[in-house]
């Protein structure tokens, strides 16, 4: 009986752990009081970067259950929606297979973690060591700034490949996240910074970024049709742990310091 206790309760607080090792995985990021929303004020409009999952047909579904692995690749899923397959009397007897291609089928997360100082993209400057009252500093980008994130290694389907981890990645944190964005020159925010006397101010602006890893799956898919029956079989499987930045859009970290040194 105390054998069989203590199994119970270990199970269970087992099981209460992953649960909430879970739960903790999918909160979304924490963003810092440092960050701060310029998109209304960025004057370089950068294109939306919503990216909602793309639904399959009613053949797609079909096809996609009767997978053994796991397909998340919008592109894939894509063409299995613009895809028809007749059913026909005469179809008794008949077999075919159709390859469709080596693919990227579906991206697992295993970490997500946000740097907010990414990239410094500004500093302004404002010199009061001769001043004998507090001078006041605002953030005004002096140039615009482009800020490109990527994969961390090459890896075949590339441009899937990052689909799929952005799209993992928003789903994590609930941030706006894209490849490249975009800082114009002549953003401004009008939150005032002090610089006392005998100081000098620097107030840095830094595009923050996520850093997603995980692992990417490959497959050759193939469409077997026998009779009125269809189904996928991926074959060939392989996979690999791939890495990637991806800059927040429209979000800058501000830093504010007071020397008494020319930096």
């Amino acid at each position: 009986m105390k054998k069989l206790l203590y199994f119970t309760l270990t199970a269970f607080l087992s099981f209460s752990f992953f649960a909430v090792q879970e739960a903790d995985a999918a909160k979304p990021i924490k963003i810092p009081s440092s960050v701060t929303n310029i998109s209304k004020e960025n004057t370089y409009p950068n294109a939306s970067q919503d990216q909602p999952r793309l639904q399959p047909s009613e053949l797609a579904d079909e096809l996609l259950q009767t997978s053994d692995i796991t397909i998340e690749n919008p592109h894939l899923i894509k063409m299995l929606n613009e895809s028809s397959i007749s059913s026909t009397p005469l179809a008794i007897g008949y077999r075919a297979t159709i390859y469709l291609g080596r693919w990227a089928l579906g991206y697992t997360s295993n970490e997500t973690v946000a740097n907010w100082e990414y990239r410094k993209i500004n500093t302004n400057r404002f010199d009061n060591r001769g001043g004998k009252a507090p001078a006041e500093i605002t953030y005004s980008q002096d140039q615009t700034s482009k800020i490109k994130g990527g994969l961390t290694a090459k890896v075949p389907k590339a441009e899937d490949v990052k689909n799929m981890m952005m799209l993992k990645a928003m789903e994590k944190t609930k941030l706006p996240l894209a490849f490249e964005t975009v800082v114009g020159a002549g953003t401004k925010r009008d939150q005032v910074y002090k610089v006392q006397p005998k100081k000098l101010g620097y107030l840095n602006a830094y595009a923050p970024a996520v850093n997603e890893k995980g692992k990417v799956t490959y497959g050759e898919v193939y469409l077997v049709l026998k009779g009125s029956k269809r189904k996928l079989v991926v074959k060939n499987i392989t996979s690999q742990g791939i890495g990637a930045w991806i800059p927040v859009q429209d979000h800058l970290t501000f830093g504010f310091q007071l020397s008494h040194q020319l930096k």
